[in-house]
């Protein structure tokens, strides 16, 4: 997954009609500022009024998700919100002069194309991930849906269908990691089944539907009189059903293509969450609704902050063990306060000390009630962060940080003996002529005991 946060180059534009209201509208993408978000405008209305993508401002969600805020509406907005977070742009606005996001060819592929086209812009933002510590579930006994999320180091999606159909049956596709989404699900298009059409069409949806923008499974046969008043509704005179399957044997792309277009749903519908996951979604029969009410789960628990507690298992073999550290680091004791790095890439890293009772300064830091002093926490945050900061640097044993700063820094949690302080320092920006800007978290479980920002110089060995 990207470390830092992205938009688009330059501006670009598309055009088509909408599955529902059969409108056509112009969408026009432009580039967006550090922690802008995914916004709409509807430049068709007066004042140009936005709508945040945003679970909390979703008002529907039949056969699509429709948003609203300050008194404007913006529907079927999925399968480009699946296109936004499967190139992994985080900061962008897309201006529309209509009331329906185009359907295109019922699938994302087109919004990724033409977002390649205007190119792809790294910002110097680290991206704020929502990063799962322990399984959160949503159930819907009604509707059949279960839907989780579980701790992954990457956004990955199982998604599971079974429409008790003889032509679809069960259905299943996982999405590994979500630089794979163009490849193995973007193409994937919408799809209904032929006895749903005109239920669809009497509640004014699916004006614009084609056989050129969904698949329709034909899982009954019909007579040859609704087969003309199903072709009317097209507007089509070349309708024909030879058996049950694809309606005029339209080829899939996948064999599983419903199951990977509700993956699809699922990526677009999550990205109302607000900000990037990194965990592993496993959803079983999923729809808009279900999906969405996913999301406003997601949302609650992020309010909370301890789902970005990282999640420790002390029999993981770690990425550097003390020995490691020795080699890296120029500390020793009674000053050196990592034990163990358990996660290391290129914008983060997760550092362990264990607290024990024996530490020197608990002799005379309130030996009663022994704490932690808040000023060997922030070492502790600062060593791991050196370990970062080496890691990003070429010839890393020529040099060594220095802390050179901390701001806004709090101690939320008393830390005291038998303790084990997880600790995570990312990049806010990339390193710049020596200087390395990071935010710092120290955890105790899943709460979340400091944090503050830190900035680090590197200077060269003489």
């Amino acid at each position: 997954m990207k470390n830092f946060q992205r938009t688009i180059n330059s501006e670009g534009s598309i055009t088509g009609f909408g599955l529902h209201t059969g409108k056509r509208s112009t969408l026009k993408f432009k580039p967006a500022v550090i922690n802008h978000g995914i916004k709409f405008q509807r430049t068709d209305l007066e004042g140009s009024p936005t709508i945040d993508a945003d679970a909390d401002n979703v008002v529907a969600v039949e056969r699509g998700t429709t948003l609203s805020q300050n008194n404007a509406n913006i529907s079927t907005v999925e399968h480009l919100l699946a296109a936004i977070v499967g190139l992994q742009i985080d900061n962008i606005l897309i201006q529309t002069d209509g009331e329906e996001i185009p359907i295109l060819d019922g699938s994302s592929i087109e919004f990724i194309r033409c977002l390649e086209k205007c190119g792809l812009k790294t910002q110097d933002a680290a991206r704020n991930y929502i990063e799962i510590s322990e399984k959160i579930s949503f159930n819907d006994e009604d509707g059949n849906v279960e839907i989780s999320i579980y701790p992954h180091d990457d956004y990955r999606i199982t998604c599971m269908v079974d429409y008790n159909s003889n032509v679809l049956g069960s259905q299943h596709f996982t999405l590994n990691k979500i630089s794979n989404f163009k490849k193995d699900i973007s193409e994937a298009r919408t799809f209904c089944f032929l006895h749903e059409i005109e239920e669809l069409y009497n509640k004014n949806l699916i004006k614009g539907g084609d056989l050129n923008n969904a698949i329709v499974i034909v899982d009954k046969l019909i007579d040859d009189k609704k087969l003309e008043e199903i072709s009317s509704l097209f507007g089509k005179d070349n309708i024909k059903i030879n058996k049950e399957g694809i309606l005029n044997n339209v080829k899939l792309k996948y064999q599983n293509e419903p199951a990977r277009h509700k993956l699809l749903d699922i990526v677009g519908d999550l990205a109302l969450v607000g900000r990037p996951i990194k965990g592993h979604v496993i959803a079983a029969r999923p729809g808009h609704k279900s999906n969405i009410e996913f999301a406003k789960i997601l949302k609650k628990h992020l309010r909370k902050r301890n789902i970005n507690a990282p999640k420790y298992d002390p029999n993981q073999k770690p990425v550097y063990d003390i020995n490691d550290i020795k080699k890296i680091m120029k500390h020793r004791y009674p000053f050196l306060f990592v034990d163990k790095i358990t996660y290391l890439d290129d914008s983060e890293v997760v550092g362990i000390k264990n607290v024990s009772n024996n530490e020197p300064y608990f002799n005379g830091h309130f030996p009663g009630n022994p704490i932690m002093p808040g000023v060997l926490q922030v070492e502790a945050l600062a060593q791991v962060g050196g370990i970062l900061v080496m890691n990003s640097i070429k010839d890393p044993e020529k040099h060594i940080p220095y802390l050179a700063g901390i701001e806004k820094f709090r101690f939320r949690k008393m830390v005291r003996p038998g303790d084990t302080l997880v600790m995570r320092l990312r990049f806010l920006t990339p390193i710049k002529r020596g200087i390395a800007k990071m935010k710092a978290e120290a955890f105790v479980g899943s709460e979340l005991v400091g944090d503050g920002d830190m900035t680090a110089t590197i200077s060269r060995i003489e």
